[in-house]
């Protein structure tokens, strides 16, 4: 389980006096233990690994806008960090397509749902996200799905 591989991960960093990777260890599993409360207040058991995979991403989408602000006030030490922790929480997530990958993965999945114009939009990105969850960046996903369905 992926819960485990960050645990012994973090183990491990902690022997090491890896500080930087016990720190963003932490900071995944702080951010695991307050999704399971959310859940288990909704009734709901805690997280599966597939469930594990957006929470990583959304950890390192608020990376990548902090370095993005971070460079632009001139803070290249602060960046880095984030830059660091991006790097470490990555190693959790499924390699992520390529852009052609991506695109193939759209165009077969608007074939497999039948979508005929952009009111289909919505049932391509669920196919997407269930079938491409973790390693397709949705974002991106979106605007390729646009752009196939208007054109």
């Amino acid at each position: 389980m992926l819960r485990d591989e960050i645990n012994t991960a973090l183990r491990e960093a902690m022997k090491a006096r890896d500080e930087r990777r016990v720190s963003t260890l932490r900071l995944i599993n702080a951010a695991l233990k307050n999704a399971d409360i959310d859940a288990q207040g909704r009734g709901k058991p805690v997280l599966s690994d597939e469930e594990i995979l957006p929470l990583l991403q959304k950890l390192i989408k608020q990376r990548q806008e902090a370095v993005e602000l971070y460079d632009k006030a001139g803070r290249a030490e602060l960046a880095a960090r984030e830059r660091g922790e991006m790097e470490i929480i990555g190693a959790y997530l499924p390699k992520q397509m390529s852009e052609a990958e991506g695109k193939a993965a759209v165009a077969d999945a608007i074939k497999a749902t039948g979508a005929s114009g952009i009111k289909d939009m919505g049932k391509v990105m669920a196919a997407l996200k269930q079938d491409y969850a973790g390693r397709l960046d949705f974002a991106k996903a979106s605007g390729w799905v646009k752009q196939l369905l208007a054109g």
